[in-house]
């Protein structure tokens, strides 16, 4: 490529950054421009350009014993699934699923207890991807479809993704779900501001990072009537998850394989 090629694509990029409105406006001009480093599999180190506040941590803490006050309650769930477009295929084999239940002895098999408390035996806990500080997936992605972000949040590039669901093996939560089918045609309401994926695609809770961008919390922390679920950032003393880890006994899913999940259990 010739200098002349170079400045004169330098030139059209920068302009069209400049007359961008609307809601990609806003994202950039609240959220400085970041360098962040993942590796790929082969160990190589990819580095991007992202609005991120590289100083926080993010994670979430998910008091159970709030969650569970309403029975049935899919709050949390409809919210998520909603403004993300995630499809209804209405079959079990072909689910996809951002925040999903399971009862809480399958979640947390490594807190089995013959004696469990009544209010948690056979109740479901809400589930979704750990955003792991040592996460797997990262690695084993060829394409580097998926990386970690300096402030914690396990992202998905959809249109990097090649379908290999190498992710999906190396994931030991479950926490990914592929389209074997065109999803599009399941989504009741589509919404706009979120971009659909296609067949052949694996997708993923990216913790409503298009909403933090715009300093909102993340759509299933908004929904929860029963504030059971809270949102921080881990890096500030001060935050409202620090305060309820450091005043109550909480659990993570798997903790013993060194991922570090960044999802927290009040039990």
């Amino acid at each position: 490529m010739n200098e002349n090629r170079r400045k004169f694509l330098k030139l059209t990029g920068l302009a069209a950054l400049g007359a961008a409105t609307g809601k990609f406006a806003d994202v950039f001009a609240k959220e400085k421009l970041t360098k962040i480093s993942s590796l790929n599999i082969t160990g190589k180190k990819r580095t991007t350009l992202v609005g991120i506040d590289s100083k926080k941590r993010w994670a979430m803490v998910i008091d159970l014993k709030k969650c569970l006050v309403e029975e049935g309650c899919t709050k949390c769930i409809d919210a998520c699934h909603k403004i993300h477009n995630v499809p209804d295929f209405e079959n079990p084999k072909d689910e996809i699923k951002w925040i999903w239940k399971e009862p809480y002895e399958q979640a947390f098999l490594d807190q089995e207890n013959y004696y469990q408390k009544d209010n948690l035996k056979d109740k479901p806990v809400p589930i979704f991807c750990n955003h792991c500080d040592n996460p797997p997936c990262v690695r084993v992605c060829p394409t580097e479809a998926t990386w970690k972000r300096e402030d914690g949040i396990v992202m998905m590039d959809w249109h990097r993704c090649i379908g290999c669901r190498y992710c999906m093996a190396a994931c030991p939560y479950g926490s990914r779900s592929f389209n074997w089918r065109d999803p599009r045609p399941f989504i009741k309401d589509i919404d706009p501001d979120f971009p659909t994926r296609t067949k052949g695609v694996v997708e993923k809770c990216t913790f409503c990072d298009e909403r933090i961008a715009k300093g909102q919390l993340p759509a299933c922390v908004e929904a929860c009537s029963e504030k059971a679920m809270v949102f921080g950032d881990l890096n500030d003393p001060k935050s409202n998850v620090r305060e309820l880890l450091k005043e109550n006994f909480s659990i993570r899913r798997k903790p013993e394989l060194g991922t570090n999940p960044e999802i927290y259990y009040l039990v």
